[in-house]
């Protein structure tokens, strides 16, 4: 590769690595402003308006897969880890045949993503399907971007159970660590639900009365409720293991268990305070 188009890929590279990263750690209240209009995606698109549920990891997005794929038009699948899978051409006059199609790198990605989720809407014999993988809410401008008619829910869970959460499962974790970790998720759902329409649904109140508040995304869904979907357990729901999501024994229990205890105010490391605050949990 010549040393002139070698500078613009890796400046090109730099710059989606300092967008994503931007995403991901924006204080709670700065939102991003688009420059332009997002594009027509609705000639390209198999599955024109997915829907994501966007979370920080250990806040309860498994039970919510289960719980919503219980449901007989709803899919939702294991996490997909979408933004893992890259499309790399092995020649180097690929780029150029595909931009003369109107096809960056970014969006023969996205055409790749989008195959997929059509393919478990088709394979479940269902016409919504839900996408619930954590990562997701360090990409959400880049989902917005792909599917501009997407559907987005937002689940919450208080930072500090969110942490404590974390450091039950990663026994030698380091503290500060995942205090960093968890701010990086809970800043981006944060600033989505700011730029994005769509359902809050906080995972106290989801364990507290799943009918409610399942009641309440199915309305948002547009499909009518089911009581089926509360006995989860009575449906197989693919891989319950990691990476795939939660494999906790209260998932495997196949009934929604009980939140634990909200943590006090003094239990809040000042990093999650602004989020804490913008989520209800601190006055």
């Amino acid at each position: 590769m010549q040393d002139g188009r070698r500078d613009s890929v890796l400046k090109k590279a730099l710059r989606r690595r300092g967008a994503h990263l931007l995403e991901a750690v924006r204080p709670p209240g700065v939102a991003l402003k688009r420059k332009t209009p997002l594009p027509d995606r609705s000639a390209t698109r198999l599955v024109d308006s997915p829907v994501f549920l966007l979370s920080s990891v250990r806040s309860g997005s498994t039970l919510l897969r289960v719980l919503l794929n219980s449901h007989s038009r709803i899919r939702a699948p294991h996490e997909l880890h979408l933004r893992t899978l890259k499309v790399e051409p092995n020649r180097e006059f690929a780029e150029d045949v595909m931009g003369a199609l109107g096809l960056t790198r970014t969006e023969l990605e996205h055409l790749l993503w989008d195959r997929i989720l059509h393919h478990e809407l088709a394979k479940a014999g269902k016409d919504v399907i839900v996408d619930k993988t954590p990562a997701n809410a360090l990409i959400w401008q880049r989902i917005s971007s792909a599917w501009p008619n997407a559907r987005y829910l937002f689940l919450l869970r208080h930072p500090a159970s969110v942490v404590e959460s974390v450091m039950n499962r990663r026994k030698s974790a380091d503290k500060d660590a995942v205090v960093k970790e968890v701010l990086a998720y809970v800043s981006g759902v944060q600033a989505a639900r700011e730029m994005l329409q769509g359902v809050t649904v906080r995972y106290e109140d989801l364990t507290a009365d799943p009918a409610r508040e399942t009641q309440r995304i199915c309305a948002y869904l547009g499909v009518p409720w089911e009581e089926s979907m509360l006995d989860y357990g009575a449906q197989d729901h693919g891989p319950i293991k990691p990476v795939f999501g939660d494999w906790s024994k209260n998932i495997k229990s196949g009934k929604v268990q009980a939140a634990r205890p909200l943590p006090g105010e003094g239990d809040v490391p000042a990093e999650l305070r602004d989020v804490a605050r913008a989520w209800g949990y601190l006055s």
